[in-house]
């Protein structure tokens, strides 16, 4: 089944809660909202017709550019996106769903942006959404062990967000 086919059952299920599309991407996928999330990933794992079994990834995109004069060339407002890969081996096909964030929650510096926990449908999203977390800064609202996988518990920041300022000491080591 190709990325029209599925996004037309989506929209045909979720209607309006299906944001933007992109049927022809090398990777077809929707955009929907943080709210609308689990939703629409439960439905996509159990609908006869989809069958997405299994989560190959989760990623976390910094779209911002670090400095506000280049800003407005970007074209777009700068946010986060989390990205869901999903693959069917029954069905054998593969469909992405995204979820735009602002870059910070209640546009206060500092406040991660928020998006529920997928670890209920596909139990391996656990390490992904830790992952994303770490190095991206995404809340992942009833995660059942939310915490740094691959950095230090006291490590402060979050290295793949462009404005990320790399420490120049940690613990006595110097860096750079």
């Amino acid at each position: 089944m190709g990325g029209a086919e599925i996004i037309a059952i989506l929209v045909e299920k979720f209607g309006p809660r299906i944001q933007q599309t992109k049927p022809d991407a090398i990777d077809p996928y929707v955009v929907v909202d943080a709210g609308d999330l689990v939703d629409v990933c439960r439905f996509l794992r159990d609908d006869p017709r989809l069958q997405f079994d299994m989560l190959n990834c989760i990623t976390g995109v910094d779209y911002c550019e670090p400095d506000p004069a280049k800003a407005p060339k970007a074209g777009f407002e700068p946010h986060l996106e989390v990205v869901y890969h999903l693959s069917s081996f029954v069905k054998r096909h593969r469909f992405v769903v995204k979820v735009l964030l602002p870059r910070w929650k209640d546009n206060v510096p500092g406040q991660l942006p928020e998006v529920p926990t997928v670890t209920s449908i596909w139990p391996a999203a656990n390490w992904h959404e830790r992952e994303t977390y770490d190095l991206v800064g995404v809340y992942f609202v009833g995660h059942p062990d939310l915490r740094r996988i691959l950095l230090a518990e006291d490590w402060e920041g979050h290295p793949l967000r462009k404005d990320y300022v790399f420490p120049l000491e940690y613990h006595g080591i110097r860096g750079r």
